[in-house]
């Protein structure tokens, strides 16, 4: 199985390999907060850029640990690619811009990125 997100305007669109999650990290940190995430991660073999490669501009902030990447047509931040504690490579994939992902259905866990 298999769902796909994309950007506001559709320019940046992407696969990712499995089921939609019933589950969404909600992060209180100054970025996270601000956009409204809810995000599920998953390893970067399981997610595929179908468009939109050219349209991508990257913004890093704090540690840099985290490349968040958005449109520059509509300025959506769909994914970002990071790195996890045992430094894997991850896709962090907001389920908000995946339209088949019921947001009302999901267990939100709530981390607490703003006193990190």
């Amino acid at each position: 199985m298999a769902f796909e997100g994309s950007c506001h305007c559709g320019a940046v669109s992407y696969t990712v390999e499995g089921d939609i999650p019933d589950t969404a990290m909600s992060c209180n940190c100054s970025h996270c907060r601000r956009k409204g995430f809810l995000l599920t991660f998953v390893p970067i073999d399981r997610f595929r850029l179908e468009s939109g490669a050219d349209q991508l501009k990257s913004y890093t902030f704090n540690k840099h640990n985290i490349d968040h990447q958005f449109c520059t047509g509509c300025g959506c931040q769909s994914f970002s690619i990071g790195t996890a504690p045992d430094g894997s490579k991850m896709a962090a994939v907001n389920l908000r811009c995946v339209p088949e992902a019921d947001l009302d259905a999901l267990t939100i866990q709530k981390v607490d990125g703003a006193s990190r």
